[in-house]
């Protein structure tokens, strides 16, 4: 297991935060102990980054992610079933930067050169989405309804931007928004296809109401991008990056004042007012009863990327080394962690 002195948590926490870590990895709870913070999987069972976890219940979870560049090893997707970890046969090198889905045997994987798989619960379909930019983002309703979104960062950065999908069961078409400011869009959710949300670079915000999209960032609220929108219901909704954790009533958003241990990237709800979020440097807070609860001294340590609640209490969070450039032949890290009581495998079977 990792130790808390990770380079990025250094830079931005110094020495004196630091010094407070545990020196010795934290012992997994009892099956009947309180909740708590547990490392399921690590650099031994993984050698690629992971990004992003979903499922339909504690006992069928996928996890995604890849070699970002790093020649040799394949795209990454992982399912665990309530008693092992297996990997799929998901082929390619791209990394897939999100999963999502309606069912078990409705599972979308996006990323790299605009690729989109479906998971039918046996096998995998490859999809042509139009585009080559990366996506980014995933949700689905139904078999027939589902959206992605994407873009190539950087302002001035050549390639497409404003990307948002639609799939209807058949295809992914584009669907356009009313002016296209330049902004990769990194991640989509919402309550259904008449109540969507999509964020990005430079804090942009998107709300689909209906069919009509809305920019609600003008001016925006967040200081720089925001990388995650999660909710848990219509009229409490999340969106997430760098110092930035916003929330929506359904009818604005503000900016909540949380004295934050280092940079953001993911969020996710479990039950109303039960709010996971996660970032670099092994950030880990929960709202609780109201209060955020700052767990950065329980391992992992490693970089986060996303949280998801699994609606049965419990907060699965993935990361990893997704910072470090391309190399080829070189493994990187990966963790996939647990918020919660209970055993839970730690192995992946191959």
């Amino acid at each position: 297991m990792r130790t808390c002195s990770h380079p990025v948590a250094a830079m931005a926490l110094g020495a004196a935060a630091l010094a407070g870590c545990p020196d010795s990895p934290v012992t997994p709870p009892p099956d009947d102990g309180p909740p708590a913070w547990r490392v399921l999987l690590d650099e031994g069972d993984l050698d690629r980054a992971v990004l992003s976890i979903w499922g339909t219940a504690p006992d069928d979870v996928f996890a995604v992610g890849g070699p970002l560049g790093n020649t040799g090893l394949a795209s990454l997707a992982l399912h665990y079933d309530g008693s092992t970890w297996r990997e799929l046969p998901a082929g390619g090198e791209e990394t897939f930067w999100w999963v999502a889905g309606s069912g078990p045997k409705d599972v979308w994987m996006v990323g790299e050169l605009g690729r989109a798989v479906r998971w039918d619960g046996e096998a995998f379909t490859k999809h042509h989405t139009g585009t080559d930019a990366t996506l980014w983002g995933v949700i689905a309703f139904a078999p027939d309804d589902a959206w992605a979104v994407g873009g190539t960062p950087g302002s001035g950065a050549e390639g497409e931007k404003d990307i948002v999908l639609h799939w209807d069961g058949s295809a992914w078409s584009r669907e356009p928004l009313p002016e296209e400011p330049g902004r990769a869009l990194y991640k989509v959710w919402g309550t259904s296809s008449d109540d969507l949300y999509a964020v990005g670079e430079f804090g942009v915000i998107w709300h689909r109401a209906g069919t009509t999209w809305q920019l609600q960032s003008d001016p925006p609220i967040a200081q720089g991008t925001l990388f995650t929108a999660a909710g848990c219901s219509r009229d409490e909704v999340y969106a997430v990056g760098g110092r930035d954790v916003l929330r929506s009533d359904g009818e604005a958003w503000r900016r909540l004042e949380i004295e934050l241990t280092n940079d953001v990237n993911g969020v996710a709800c479990g039950r109303p007012g039960e709010v996971a979020i996660v970032g670099y440097g092994g950030l880990k807070q929960r709202l609780v009863g109201g209060a955020w609860i700052d767990e950065f001294t329980e391992e992992p340590y490693a970089d986060l990327h996303a949280v998801w609640a699994d609606g049965n209490g419990a907060f699965w969070a993935v990361g990893g080394d997704f910072l470090s450039r391309p190399t080829p032949g070189r493994a990187r890290k990966g963790v996939v962690a647990r918020h919660g009581t209970g055993q839970i495998a730690d192995t992946v079977s191959r």
